[in-house]
């Protein structure tokens, strides 16, 4: 067998298919637990709203790289599955060319369910005659 040119490194890409307790991560928190059931209810519903408005996912600028990253709704809905189950993410491929304009940050999915619980709020019930 070949050499491992990432034996003893930290950073070894492998080391994202091990096991969480190989690494010495912990389980999920309950109040991170409750966060994450609370975010996919919100990203359900953010769906439900957007999606009909060719609004194809959500867009986050990465802390690590820079860059805007661009998730689909099923993947960002995966994503946070995952993490709730096994205490993390796994690597996965990023968008292939994504349309900018089809995605919005989750801070644009919170005001836009504002603007319509307010609208929602405001609006006059219809009398029946």
């Amino acid at each position: 067998m070949p050499l491992d040119p990432f034996a003893g490194d930290p950073n070894d890409p492998a080391r994202a298919l091990d096991s969480p307790d190989e690494h010495g991560e912990e389980p999920v928190t309950a109040q991170e637990r409750a966060e994450l059931l609370a975010d996919l209810r919100d990203l359900g519903v953010y769906q439900a709203l957007l999606e009909q408005r060719a609004v194809r996912g959500v867009v986050v600028d990465c802390a690590e790289c820079q860059e805007p990253h661009y998730h689909d709704w099923a993947l960002l809905r995966a994503s946070l599955e995952q993490l709730l189950n096994d205490g993390r993410m796994r690597p996965h491929e990023p968008a292939f060319d994504p349309n900018p304009s089809a995605y919005v940050s989750w801070e644009y999915c919170r005001g836009f369910i504002d603007g319509v619980t307010a609208t929602a709020k405001s609006a006059p019930i219809p009398q029946k005659n």
